[in-house]
């Protein structure tokens, strides 16, 4: 095995190096994972453009490397080189990575919300991730791969696993009406993953296009176009009937304030989508009709790692909808500009080890 290996070193805004650097050691409770696949996303094009902004500095956890050269990447699959004989994943397993490290002592980690940890680091935010030929990763952030799923569909797992616990977090009931704002890659995922809870009507709001096209076909009841009366549309589509929770996952200016507009009195509204600009709420009409405004973030690893992995393997037109061929890692900052440009449909995965370019 060589000493070195091929990574994507992030150093700031617009500023990517391919670069050989050692092959990280594991540590006594870490693999070693050669990385087959890695995946790029919002959170990875933002800091792109504008530097680590996505998680402000004082978030971050005290002892996270971004703040010097790191290697991206927190969305990947691979396979096992070397891990502690104490784990029951051996050398040349195929594994995915939940890419969220959690401690497992403190108040949250009790309760279950590992991945509000009070020392939560993630591969490639905090500590260097999956842009790179080999990785070190904990062995409890990593489940085994389902035989037969193909690679580029196990590699949409992470965030498909975000959608789920995103879908959970909502609290969705038997007979509730649901309305998703936005049909991008995290809108449709926590569609897949509402259709994975439960058999729930399910109304998508987005441009007219591909993106609700693709929802109509992963299960959406139906889609609507933005309109500047949308609550009414929406009450429309629903036979007179507000809809019970609705989920913000755009981020899109304006449209958590839509989503309390629109949503029955006593109901529930969940904001996913990360937005650019402070929002404006009426905070007097969510208090008198007795709104319940919630978040999620991230996933928890236990659960809704390994049920992304089975909703992939159960329904391989999922991955058929998002995984694109893989490109070489020296097509990185391209495929970065173009994500972050809006003019890419799917999911960008890098395969690290290969060095031929090909068109995306």
């Amino acid at each position: 095995m060589p000493s070195t290996m091929q990574a994507a070193v992030y150093h700031g805004a617009r500023d990517i190096r391919l670069r050989h650097v050692a092959i990280p050691t594991p540590g006594a409770t870490e693999a070693l994972v050669r990385v087959l696949r890695s995946g790029i996303c919002g959170t990875d094009a933002a800091e792109w453009t504008a530097g680590p902004k996505i998680f402000p500095v004082h978030h971050r956890h005290p002892h996270s490397r971004h703040l010097g050269p790191i290697i991206p990447g927190h969305e990947f699959v691979g396979e096992i080189v070397e891990v502690d004989t104490g784990t029951d994943l051996a050398s040349g397993t195929l594994v995915a990575s939940g890419a969220g490290i959690w401690c497992g002592t403190c108040r949250r980690c009790h309760e279950g919300r590992t991945n509000r940890c009070a020392r939560y680091q993630t591969l490639g935010l905090d500590l260097d991730g999956g842009m790179a030929e080999y990785v070190a990763v904990p062995v409890r952030t990593l489940r085994r791969l389902p035989p037969g799923l193909p690679l580029d569909h196990a590699a949409l797992a992470q965030p498909l696993a975000v959608g789920i616990h995103a879908a959970r977090r909502a609290g969705v009931r038997d007979g509730d009406h649901v309305v998703v704002i936005g049909a991008g890659a995290i809108g449709s995922f926590v569609l897949a993953g509402l259709k994975h809870l439960g058999d729930y009507d399910i109304t998508v709001i987005d441009f007219p296009g591909a993106r609700l096209e693709r929802a109509r076909r992963l299960g959406a009841a139906r889609t609507l176009a933005p309109s500047s009366a949308l609550s009414a549309d929406v009450r429309d589509a629903l036979g007179g009937r507000k809809p019970d929770v609705v989920i913000e996952a755009s981020g899109a200016p304006g449209q958590l304030a839509a989503a309390l507009d629109m949503v029955a009195d006593g109901g529930r509204v969940q904001a996913v989508g990360i937005p650019k600009q402070h929002p404006t709420l009426d905070l007097h009409s969510m208090i008198f009709r007795e709104i319940t405004l919630d978040t999620t973030l991230a996933h928890i690893c236990d659960t809704d790692l390994p049920a992304a992995l089975d909703i992939l393997t159960a329904t391989p037109e999922l991955g058929n909808e998002f995984a694109r061929p893989p490109i070489a890692l020296a097509e990185l900052d391209d495929a970065l500009d173009q994500l972050a440009a809006g003019r890419i449909e799917g999911k960008i995965l890098i395969d690290p080890g290969h060095r031929i370019h090909r068109p995306y």
